[in-house]
């Protein structure tokens, strides 16, 4: 991979705007009574990046053929891009709430829809899909000869579903260096430890021998999330290059010190009571460089 300096300016910008997206988050879903709090602020950092620096996007013109397709495969965390979405003006937060799971003016759901919401490319709902799609875009990318990238957010607890792996030996022999694949590891997931229930390490060997080339990094780490997206190759549609797997070692609940690696915050609402103690949280959890 290549290297690159990071500018520091930068890395904190979008620290900041992470705690803002935190915060928003957690007023969203306590407005709307539902969510899955703990994977939602997992991948903040990872989003925050992707959307406001290093994915090529035009929030004014979601269309727009150029762009660079994200997937988010992990669709029951759709909350985070819909905070993500008001943030860039695409919408306002009581507009989401006001069109959240309604009967006769839905738009918003728990689980995306590409149908209602023009910035999502994949209706997401059960686990294991995203992946196989974005290999897809990928190779239409390469069918086309578009120089677009695709990006996909999978959970680590989603790796149990065994279409994941059928699209890593397809991405593998393909070569497609036209996708990126970022994992969410934040090690828990429904029931428990995403290792107690089906253990997936050695990960970034297993990615290895199916022919990706695969990065660790602390994916709540601002400096190290823009060091791996920066140092991505461009993405040639019709170079044949391994495929790139960043596996985001993340905490659930991440920021709120009262939800990190607690499995009972995978999913379910915020009380009152909690909501001034969590958004408290996330501001004492801000990062000082």
């Amino acid at each position: 991979m290549y290297q690159y300096n990071i500018d520091i300016e930068l890395v904190k910008e979008l620290e900041a705007k992470a705690v803002k997206i935190r915060k928003d988050l957690l007023n969203f879903i306590y407005r709307i009574g539902m969510g899955h709090l703990g994977g939602e602020l997992s991948c903040v950092d990872v989003a925050v990046a992707l959307y406001y620096k290093y994915m090529n996007y035009d929030p004014a013109n979601p269309a727009w053929e150029g762009r660079d397709r994200f997937v988010l495969s992990k669709g029951h965390c759709s909350e985070t891009f819909y905070t993500i979405y008001q943030d860039l003006g695409m919408y306002t937060m009581d507009y989401m709430v006001e069109h959240f799971e309604t009967l006769d003016t839905y738009k918003f759901g728990m689980h995306s829809n590409r149908l209602k919401v023009d910035a999502i490319e994949v209706s997401a709902g059960s686990l294991g899909h995203g992946l196989p799609i974005s290999v897809g875009m990928a190779l239409g990318a390469r069918m086309q000869k578009k120089n677009w990238r695709t990006f996909v957010l999978v959970g680590d607890g989603e790796l149990n579903e065994g279409t994941n792996w059928e699209a890593l030996m397809a991405a593998g022999h393909h070569k497609l260096g036209n996708l990126a694949c970022i994992i969410d590891k934040n090690g828990l997931q429904m029931t428990g430890h995403t290792k107690d229930v089906i253990d997936i390490d050695p990960l970034d060997k297993k990615l290895e021998a199916f022919g990706w080339d695969a990065v660790s990094i602390d994916g709540n780490d601002m400096y190290a999330v823009c060091e791996a997206f920066q140092n991505l190759p461009p993405a040639e549609p019709l170079a044949r290059k391994r495929p790139i797997a960043i596996i985001a070692n993340t905490v659930k609940g991440k920021g709120v010190d009262f939800m990190e690696d607690v499995a009972t915050w995978h999913g379910g609402g915020i009380a009152k009571e909690q909501l001034g103690q969590a958004l408290a949280s996330v501001e004492k959890n801000r990062r000082a460089r």
